[in-house]
């Protein structure tokens, strides 16, 4: 689902688990050469890994976390409708990309893994949370891209043909699309538009680019660039580094708002040793702390706006909990509490929330389906069973055409 992507073996047992993970890069030339050659980097990486867990010749089942806008067909049939996140390997929108992974296992053909089940990572995390908190009816993934699931009554899943015997299902809302036609045109700003105009996807997946970790630290450069070359910042002078796009980086924002209230050190740090402006004022680290709370507040209050919608659209649940994930949730220092206050501020009185940081859940929550799955003996390659899941709404959020059950 971004830079990096992490392999795991899980072994469960009664109210425990055990897991080994190993984390793998996945180059640049590979997020945008051939879809073939992504595969086969995944494929290879796996080969690794379980030859490292010495349990290369047992047969695994695998579960798939593909962090991308899917049709979800099935446990294990999904249709890539489009890349996001800086993706963009040839010959893999409108494929399955089980039967890419299961086509680049073969041909190393040194592995016994069979692939069960593939999904989002924010159904993998809420899989996760839910079993340690069986409350847990949605979750949000805030990282490289940003994107919620939710708990949905079967009955309300107009967009759902499957089988509608079970109550509930888990629907992801493939949120990072909402805006795409024109519904946040109003509070969209020309930096907003600069960093949408210079992406990879041009008019694609614009609220994502509103908060997420691949966008935030850019949305920030642009803004200090402006009051730059408006004199407003550096008495007008920048530096080479400053002018390079997504010089700022994400983890920036979270360093220099991490200091103390009134305390401008790690701003200082990153302008003088990360950005070449050895000549910032102690006015002008006041002024770009400033400009990042504004920027990470958005992001958390836009991401607070989508979850208060979903917890508003599950009124017979007194309590929810709210399984999470993502670095910019994780280490930046006040997302936690933005957060709540937002949420609690906008959604129902009569609710109980809480926010869960997932230990892993895209990894571990995989594991667990594909758990389920091959103990059950209900592995369904035609959609019969896509909805093995728990309860909730549907959202209101992202626009209907873009959602996918």
């Amino acid at each position: 689902g971004g830079t990096n992507f992490r392999v795991l073996l899980v072994t469960l047992a009664p109210g425990d688990f055990d897991m080994k993970s190993k984390i793998y890069a996945v180059p640049d030339s590979i997020m945008k050469g051939t879809g073939e050659k992504l595969f086969d980097h995944i494929a290879e990486c796996l080969s690794d890994f379980v030859t490292e867990q010495g349990v290369k010749d047992i047969s695994l089942p695998l579960g798939f976390t593909f962090s991308f806008p899917l049709s979800q067909e099935g446990l294990s049939r999904g249709i890539l409708k489009t890349w996001t996140k800086g993706f963009d390997a040839s010959g893999v929108v409108g494929e399955n990309v089980v039967e890419l992974l299961e086509q680049a296992i073969v041909r190393r053909g040194d592995v016994k893994i069979e692939v069960i089940a593939v999904l989002n990572d924010t159904t993998s995390t809420l899989m996760s949370c839910a079993y340690d908190k069986l409350d847990c009816r949605a979750s949000v993934i805030i990282g490289t891209g940003c994107n919620a699931c939710y708990v949905e009554k079967v009955e309300n899943c107009e967009m759902y043909e499957g089988d509608q015997s079970k109550p509930e299902m888990i629907v992801n809302t493939e949120w990072g699309a909402f805006g795409d036609g024109g519904e946040l045109k109003f509070i969209r700003t020309q930096y907003d538009c600069e960093v949408d105009k210079n992406s990879i996807n041009p008019g694609r997946q614009l609220f994502e680019k509103m908060i997420s970790g691949m966008y935030m630290g850019e949305l920030a450069r642009q803004i200090i660039v402006k009051f730059t070359k408006d004199k407003l910042l550096f008495c007008g002078k920048g530096s080479d580094t400053l002018m390079k796009k997504y010089a700022f980086e994400t983890r920036f924002v979270s360093e220099i708002e991490s200091d103390p209230a009134g305390v401008y050190d790690k701003c200082r740090g990153v302008l003088r040793n990360e950005l070449g402006l050895t000549h910032a004022s102690e006015q002008d680290a006041v002024n770009v702390r400033f400009i990042c709370e504004c920027v990470s507040r958005r992001a958390a209050d836009l991401c607070s706006a989508g979850l208060a919608t979903l917890i508003d659209k599950m009124p017979h649940y007194p309590t929810v909990t709210i399984g999470v994930d993502g670095s910019v949730y994780r280490y930046h220092p006040h997302f936690h509490n933005l957060m709540m206050a937002k949420i609690r501020q906008l959604c129902r009185p009569d609710c109980q929330f809480k926010l869960m940081l997932s230990q892993d859940g895209s990894g571990r929550g995989a594991a667990l389906v594909a758990a389920v799955i091959s103990k059950s003996g209900k592995q369904d390659n035609n959609g019969a069973s896509s909805n093995v899941c728990k309860p909730s709404p549907k959202p209101a959020c992202p626009p209907p055409s873009r959602s996918q059950c």
